[in-house]
């Protein structure tokens, strides 16, 4: 296999490093599991919508809901991280994955009832924001011990999340209809059993717990944690314009978009939008699994360029034809910048504390996103919502140009594999 383009250049198309190579059982093991919860995520909130309305609660009512989820997970995203390093990735992501098999049976049973209590509800999707964060550092710590071809692996996966992204919400808009949501919601703790049944199957080889006599505390754990995330440039760099980028642009996108979208075309169209940006987001996967770039986040970053094209789209008031275009486009370069991104932080970071460095990363992404939601409504009303979509796409450009500029993030020179060292190393270019 070519592993990048020769020097200078910034890729080149080479062969995904064989079939052979990439489907393992473990790693087959590890995509249906995460195949079918992510269906299962993708059903989620189709439910949760449906079922709060059918007993009374507005968007207030949803919005607190999602919000004890996204704000628990972005809590404790970080000390997952230590306990993933620290347990062991699998055997915390098994526990994480029984744990909301438990809360969604219980919002199954309090919906089959009709016994349903905002508080209540929101107290579970808390618990499962917990058990997100404890399960989310251990994906990057297992894909490489499961995969010998990193990025094909990334880009299978990634294909295969936005489709289910598609699937799920199709799923539970037909059992709402059949069963009503408790059924959903029943579904949705069945495809957790199946995830941690998947990935109680899976072996990782040189599988570790650090617990026991003369092991780091835990503090310990989170504060070096800190330091090895601090010491990559090119890491903490990206998120720091990741964060501005949720404030400006990926947090008002969903709900401006969404509004600007229904009231000009309708809601079908929002439809037809909305998965041609999954759609797109597919396409930037299977791309990624083919392209073997020798400088991974420079060739994301050309691709990053798209990503403001759907907010543009919409900003501009263009017909649905070219909406839908725009949200592809903006999926597929989003598609091929998350497995480069993936990729550069599993073969970059060494095993032992990839997951508290993945943690790090994940919750410098998401924390700025609802900030973002929050401030779309009110700088719409001051601003005008398609200014601010015009705007948004407009600063995807900026960050692109200020990663390019940045050289740690230029010029990071892709690896084959996970580094095994016991100590960090700074990479660089």
């Amino acid at each position: 296999m070519r592993r990048g383009a020769p020097s200078g250049r910034t890729g080149r198309v080479g062969r995904a490093g064989g079939g052979r190579r990439l489907w393992s059982r473990d790693f087959a093991l590890f995509f249906v599991a995460r195949a079918v919860a992510r269906t299962g995520d993708g059903m989620l909130p189709v439910a949760l919508s449906a079922g709060l309305l059918a007993h009374g609660f507005g968007a207030g009512g949803i919005g607190l809901a999602m919000a004890s989820f996204s704000v628990c997970f972005v809590g404790f995203v970080v000390f997952g991280g230590v306990l993933s390093d620290r347990w062991g990735a699998r055997r915390l992501m098994v526990l994480a994955d029984l744990v909301r098999v438990v809360t969604q049976g219980t919002a199954a049973v309090l919906f089959l009832t009709g016994n349903v209590v905002l508080w209540q509800i929101c107290l579970i999707g808390a618990v499962n924001g917990i058990a997100a964060g404890a399960f989310q550092p251990g994906v990057a710590s297992v894909v490489p011990r499961v995969a010998r071809d990193v990025q094909g692996a990334n880009g299978v996966l990634r294909t295969a999340e936005a489709l289910a992204m598609l699937v799920g919400p199709a799923a539970a808009g037909l059992l709402v209809a059949v069963f009503s949501a408790a059924g959903v919601f029943a579904a949705h703790a069945g495809t957790y059993a199946v995830g941690a049944l998947l990935l109680g199957l899976v072996r990782l080889p040189g599988a570790r717990r650090r617990d026991g006599d003369g092991a780091p505390g835990y503090l310990t754990d989170l504060a070096e944690g800190w330091r090895e995330f601090r010491a990559r440039t090119w890491m903490w760099s990206v998120i720091l314009l990741w964060m501005a980028l949720m404030v400006v642009m990926w947090g008002p996108q969903t709900p401006l978009t969404a509004a600007e979208i229904i009231s000009d075309h309708g809601a079908r169209e929002f439809g037809i939008v909305s998965s041609a940006l999954g759609g797109g987001t597919a396409l930037g996967g299977l791309v990624a699994i083919r392209i073997r770039p020798r400088f991974p986040l420079r060739a994301g970053t050309f691709a990053l360029f798209g990503a403001g094209a759907f907010s543009a789209a919409v900003g501009m008031a263009l017909p649905v034809p070219a909406l839908a275009a725009g949200a592809a486009v903006s999926g597929a370069a989003m598609g091929f910048w998350g497995v480069m991104w993936m990729t550069s932080v599993q073969t970059q970071v060494p095993r032992p504390v990839l997951g508290r460095i993945h943690a790090y990363e994940v919750a410098g992404s998401v924390a700025m996103m609802p900030v973002g939601q929050a401030l779309a409504g009110p700088a719409a009303q001051v601003f005008g919502a398609r200014p601010l979509l015009l705007f948004g796409g407009a600063a995807t450009l900026v960050v692109g140009l200020a990663l390019l500029a940045l050289r740690p993030v230029r010029n990071l020179t892709a690896r084959r594999r996970l580094s095994t060292e016991g100590s960090a190393e700074v990479a660089g270019p």
